[in-house]
Order: structure tokens, then C-alpha cells, then sequence
């Protein structure tokens, strides 16, 4: 019998799920299961952790085989479960593997949870850091939170990064209420290519208004304008005169937005096309 299949035994007669050893242990579900696969061992203080729960010593745990004199190992008798650890150190043959998780917790979550390394690592905490992360602040490959930071980012309210999609989101293609990137589509829009209600940028599409290079919006402000309401930018920008004119029909084209939005319309038209 090799150790995969006595380690499952052992959990077996316990009456332990997988994740139920797990969670004693202060490791994850696939780790255990990767153990009886037989595809990665665990380090010796899970192995010395392992048989003290389980009763047994390590050369049967290990090997099968008891040392001279030993007694043979006995019925199985649950112990109470180890002190889960604060900080947890593991290295599998898949690769290298960071875990942290704080013992305090808040809603059932611990504060903070740091849970990554080369492979899938799912962090859950009110702070959660990790290949895929979700909590109220989450930073990770992917992350889900109120506040979130990634490569793949969604935020309640602020998201941040090369895809987000939030209340207010940044990246290279950003969706929200508010959205600024390469690719921005949101109620207020500002990007290279930018599509919203009010969107400044490069090429900008616009129900409302519209400021930018190439521009097509009820009121259009650009290089190039196509609107009901139109004023052509010429290469060396807007005069002071042009300038308070557009600021005076944004002003006109947005009679219940909120006052933000025609702050930021004026400002980008100043800044763009001054």
C-alpha cells in the first residue's frame, strides 16, 4: 500500500471529507486531493500534522512499516484538530504556492487572505490578494470586489484594470457608469475609442454630446463633427472666443446632468482641443 492510498484510508475511517482535512490541516482542497493522487507529497509539517490527527507515526504514515519495537499503530481515535496556522508555507511539485490567511475574521470572512502562486489560487477575504481574488478590496489575476485591481477587474465601485467593468472603471477596455481606456463604453465615456452618453476622446459616439478628434453626437465638438449641433475644431485648436462658445452650448446640451459631467466635458474640451 503506497502512502496516496493510506492517507486516503486513514481519511476514509475518520470520516473526513477532502476539504473537511483540509481545513484541519490549514491547506487547500486540491492539495489533499493531489496528495492521494499520488501527483505531490506534503511537506514534513503536514506530514507530522497528519500523524498526530490520525494517530500513527510517521515511518507508518511514510512507509507502511513501524520501527523496531514499535507497537502496531492503533484503532483509529479522532483527536482534536491542530491549531490552524497564521501563515502557511507549502511547495508542491506543480510548482511554488503562497498562502496567508489572517486569523480574524469579519461576515465570515478572514480580514485579510493572500492565496497565490503558479497555478489557480483562489483568495476570499475582506482583503484578498491572489491569482483569482474576491472580497471588498480584491487584487489578483481576476478580481471581483467592491474595490478591485487585476488583469480581468469587476468592482461594485471602483475596478481597475486591462478588462474592468464597474461603477467607475479604468483600463484598456473599460465598461461602466463611469469608464476611461484604449476602449471605454460607460454613461460618461473617455478613451481612444469612447461610446457613452456623454464620451470624450478620439473616435467618440455620443447620445448627447460628444468631444474629441472624430466626434457624432446630437452636439458634436471635434476635428471632425457629424451632429444636430456641430463646431469644427481647426488644427491649431479653439480660440478663447470658440472655446467659451463650446463651453456654453455643453452647458446648454446638458440641462439635468450632474454638474461633474459638464465640469469634465469643459475641462476635456480645454485640454483636447485648446
Amino acid at each position: 500500500m503506497e502512502f496516496r492510498e493510506r492517507l486516503f484510508e486513514l481519511r476514509r475511517q475518520a470520516g473526513l471529507s477532502q476539504e473537511e482535512l483540509a481545513n484541519l490541516l490549514g491547506v487547500t482542497r486540491q492539495a489533499v486531493q493531489k496528495w492521494e493522487a499520488g501527483t505531490s507529497r506534503p511537506d514534513m509539517d503536514n506530514l507530522t500534522a497528519l500523524a498526530d490527527y490520525f494517530h500513527v507515526s510517521l515511518d507508518y504514515l511514510v512507509t507502511g512499516r513501524e520501527a523496531s519495537g514499535s507497537p502496531p499503530p492503533p484503532e483509529y481515535e479522532p483527536a482534536s484538530p491542530p491549531p490552524a496556522p497564521t501563515v502557511i508555507h507549502h511547495y508542491y511539485h506543480e510548482g511554488w504556492h503562497y498562502e496567508y490567511k489572517s486569523e480574524r475574521t469579519l461576515f465570515g470572512l478572514p480580514l485579510i487572505h493572500v492565496n497565490f502562486g503558479r497555478r489557480d489560487h483562489w483568495a476570499r477575504g475582506i482583503i484578498a490578494i491572489g491569482n483569482i481574488a474576491t472580497g471588498f478590496v480584491a487584487l489578483g489575476g481576476v478580481a471581483v470586489g467592491l474595490l478591485s485591481l487585476g488583469g480581468v477587474s469587476f468592482g461594485l465601485l471602483l475596478a481597475l484594470g486591462a478588462v474592468a467593468l464597474g461603477g467607475v472603471s479604468v483600463g484598456g477596455v473599460a465598461l461602466g457608469l463611469l469608464a476611461w481606456g484604449g476602449i471605454a463604453l460607460g454613461w460618461l465615456a473617455v478613451g481612444g475609442c469612447a461610446v457613452g452618453v456623454y464620451a470624450a476622446g478620439g473616435v467618440v459616439a455620443a447620445s448627447r454630446v460628444a468631444v474629441g478628434g472624430v466626434v457624432s453626437a446630437p452636439l458634436a465638438i471635434g476635428q471632425i463633427a457629424d451632429g444636430a449641433k456641430t463646431i469644427l475644431v481647426p488644427l491649431e485648436g479653439l480660440s478663447d472666443e470658440a472655446l467659451m462658445e463650446a463651453h456654453a452650448a455643453i452647458t446648454e446640451a446638458c440641462p439635468d446632468a450632474p454638474f461633474f459631467v459638464t465640469r469634465i466635458l469643459k475641462f476635456l474640451a480645454w485640454a483636447e482641443l485648446r
